[in-house]
C-alpha cells in the first residue's frame, strides 16, 4: 500500500512529499524544496529507506535542498523534463531575489519525458509533461491507486500561477486539458500548496477551468 507524509518546507510552504511501500518501506522524496532537516526527521519518523528523489519542476521552492538531500540520502534525482534546467540552474539567484540563503542549483542525474515511468518498489507513477507553470514542469500518475503528484499545475479550486520566467498561462490551460482533464473524477492529487483535491471536485468547480 502507498503511503505520503507530507512535509510543508520553505517559507512558501511547499508539500514536499515522502511517498512510500508501507510494507517494503522503500521511498521516494518529492520536491525537497529546503528545511532538508524536517524533511530527514520525517524519513526517520517513518523509518523508510529513500531510493530517488523525483522533481515535478525547477522552482526554488521544490528543488531547493535536492542536492542535499541527495548528498545526505545517497541517491540520485529523477526529473523534471529538461526544459526547467535553467530554472534549476539560476535557483540560488532566484532565492536571492527573495532574500533567501541555503538553496542549492540543482543538476538531475536523470531527465524526464512526456510517457516515462517511475516506480517505487512495485508502484509504477506514469509522467506526463504539463508546462505552462514551469517549462518542465511533469506530473507522476499512479493508476492503480489513482493518485496524482501534481506539484503546481492544479490546485484547489485554483492553478499554477504563470507570471514567474517560463510561464504561459494558454499553455497551463492546455496541459490541464489534455493531461489531467482526461483521468477520471476519483483520482486524487497531492498538490505542491495548500491541500489536496480530486479531478472530479475541479472539473466541476475550479473556476479556472470554466
Amino acid at each position: 500500500m502507498l503511503k505520503i507524509s507530507i512535509v510543508p518546507v520553505t517559507e512558501f510552504q511547499q508539500n514536499c512529499c515522502i511517498v512510500f511501500d508501507d510494507q517494503t518501506k522503500a521511498a521516494v522524496i518529492v520536491d525537497p524544496g529546503g528545511d532538508l532537516e524536517k524533511i530527514v526527521a520525517a524519513v526517520e519518523q517513518e523509518a523508510v529507506t529513500v531510493e530517488a528523489i523525483w522533481l515535478t519542476h525547477g522552482h526554488l521552492d521544490h528543488a531547493g535542498a535536492a542536492e542535499a538531500a541527495k548528498a545526505h540520502f545517497k541517491t540520485e534525482i529523477i526529473g523534471p523534463h529538461k526544459a526547467d534546467k535553467l530554472l534549476l540552474d539560476n535557483i540560488v539567484i532566484a532565492a536571492s531575489g527573495y532574500g533567501l540563503k541555503g538553496f542549492a542549483n540543482a543538476s538531475p542525474d536523470r531527465w524526464l519525458d512526456e510517457g516515462e515511468t517511475v516506480s517505487i518498489g512495485e508502484h509504477e507513477f506514469e509522467v506526463r509533461h504539463c508546462p505552462g507553470h514551469a517549462p518542465g514542469h511533469v506530473v507522476f500518475i499512479n493508476h492503480a491507486n489513482k493518485l496524482i503528484l501534481m506539484g503546481d499545475v492544479l490546485f484547489e479550486g485554483s492553478i499554477g500561477r504563470t507570471d514567474l520566467p517560463g510561464g504561459d498561462h494558454q499553455q497551463l490551460l492546455d496541459s490541464i486539458a489534455n493531461k489531467l482533464m482526461t483521468l477520471g473524477d476519483d483520482y486524487q492529487f497531492i498538490c505542491g500548496h495548500s491541500a489536496p483535491s480530486t479531478i472530479g471536485k475541479e472539473r466541476k468547480g475550479n473556476p479556472f477551468l470554466k
